[in-house]
């Protein structure tokens, strides 16, 4: 895998990015969930690569990107996508975003449709409220940092037979969940807060691919039927899984994605 390298967003927040695979193929962008890095989808990166070049990046305070102060929102995280790709020369790419990564991938099929190819939006939702919740997380990180939500995430992320019988997969993201700046996590979180995607669902002209977990609590299948029913032409598709669908269920996720992508011309 290549380095991880930095470009400079137009507010001055510098955003970490790697790029994997062959030269000249389609570029295939991947976006990370609240509270994990680009390393989130390294078990789909064998399979990826074989036909794509991907792209993947640690969303704003997040990673190996800046942190900067203050709530972010959902039109920043956007415009970091649409920025990055500038200044890489990329006018148009497939997009497969996670939870947090998803809401990213609806702002970009209704603000910049003509940079997308195909979208995949996987354990996401276009509205999660309601807010008081999201004030509440963000207090407790602020006053007690991430260990004190960390369990509660993981019940989230995980159904409980997979954190007992794969206790080795599900540690990684642990220490990235514990990891994580908590002035980077509760800027994502105001992003998420604030967000209403429900009235443009509508307008997001693109062939889009709803992923969803049937045991996810943090965007149950209802959020998924939303989104599927007010996309036009959106196909859903749903895996035995919790909410980081792409780690519970590896294959079947990254076999639902390519079966998307496979005849897509970006």
């Amino acid at each position: 895998m290549r380095p991880l390298k930095h470009t400079l967003m137009g507010d001055g927040c510098r955003i970490a990015w790697r790029c994997d695979g062959p030269e000249g193929a389609p570029v295939l962008l991947l976006s990370n969930s609240l509270g994990t890095t680009l390393d989130m989808w390294a078990p789909q990166m064998e399979a990826f690569v074989r036909n794509f070049r991907v792209l993947r990046y640690d969303s704003r305070g997040h990673g190996a990107s800046d942190v900067p102060a203050g709530a972010y929102s959902i039109d920043r995280l956007g415009r970091d996508v649409i920025e990055l790709l500038d200044s890489l020369g990329i006018a148009r790419v497939h997009f497969c975003g996670l939870s947090k990564g998803g809401m990213v991938g609806q702002w970009l099929g209704f603000r910049a449709p003509e940079r997308i190819g195909r979208l995949v939006l996987a354990n996401t939702s276009p509205f999660m409220g309601p807010p008081p919740s999201w004030g509440q997380r963000i207090a407790t990180v602020h006053a007690q940092g991430m260990a004190a939500v960390a369990d509660g995430i993981l019940d989230r992320w995980f159904t409980p037979s997979f954190q007992t019988c794969s206790k080795a997969l599900v540690a990684p993201f642990r220490a990235m969940l514990l990891a994580t700046n908590p002035h980077g996590y509760t800027g994502c979180c105001a992003a998420i807060r604030d967000m209403d995607m429900r009235p443009a669902l509508p307008s997001i002209d693109l062939p889009t691919l709803v992923i969803a977990g049937n045991a996810d609590p943090a965007t149950p299948l209802e959020h998924a039927h939303d989104l599927a029913n007010n996309i036009p032409g959106a196909h859903l598709h749903i895996l035995a899984a919790a909410h980081l669908s792409n780690v519970e269920e590896p294959q079947g996720f990254a076999r639902a994605v390519l079966e998307w992508f496979e005849y897509a011309d970006p």
